[in-house]
């Protein structure tokens, strides 16, 4: 009985681990030289969790940074004060954060802006919500977090999975254009 209970824990921890780390072999990262060469980005049309609708071609002529994320990612958890800072802060692109409820193990729709609106730290943060995943399937996420960068130009620059902080996205944002 023991033993059968040491592999459901270890499978647990496994699958825990798993969930919000990327799989090489399974992980498509698109990249471009600062020429912004590169596939157009897939489009979105998605309502926040104000109610307030986004479409990216709203931004044509600017730079956008994307960030997938999901509540139950501790990754992305210890992140949401730094995305904050960085949607907080006047910089040369624009920050919007996607959360896809029915997706992935996340909480429905109103059970994630409940749960959103009891979050410290969020009020810079653009989050807009992906019902079911179809973003996030477009943009190939295959871990959380997942950094999307978009030139103004709208071709999609690269998909970064893992962990990104400040420093290093307003870096790369240098050189795109």
């Amino acid at each position: 009985m023991n033993h059968l209970k040491h592999l459901v824990i270890l499978f647990v921890a496994v699958l825990f681990l798993g969930a919000c780390s990327a799989d090489s072999k399974n992980t498509a990262t698109t990249t471009a030289a600062a020429s912004n060469e590169g596939i157009v980005a897939p489009s979105f049309n998605l309502v926040d969790v104000k109610g307030d609708r986004y479409n990216l071609a709203d931004y044509k002529g600017k730079k956008v940074y994307v960030k997938f994320w999901a509540s139950w990612c501790s990754i992305c958890l210890a992140g949401l004060e730094e995305l904050n800072t960085l949607a907080g802060e006047e910089q040369d692109f624009v920050v919007l954060s996607i959360v896809s409820p029915n997706f992935n193990n996340e909480k429905d729709s109103d059970a994630f802006i409940k749960w959103f609106n009891g979050v410290e730290n969020t009020s810079n943060i653009k989050v807009l919500l992906d019902e079911d995943g179809a973003i996030a399937k477009q943009y190939n996420v295959r871990a959380y977090p997942t950094s999307s960068y978009i030139g103004s130009d709208g071709k999609l620059i690269q998909t970064l999975p893992g962990h990104v902080g400040n420093p290093q996205i307003i870096e790369k944002f240098k050189s795109i254009q």
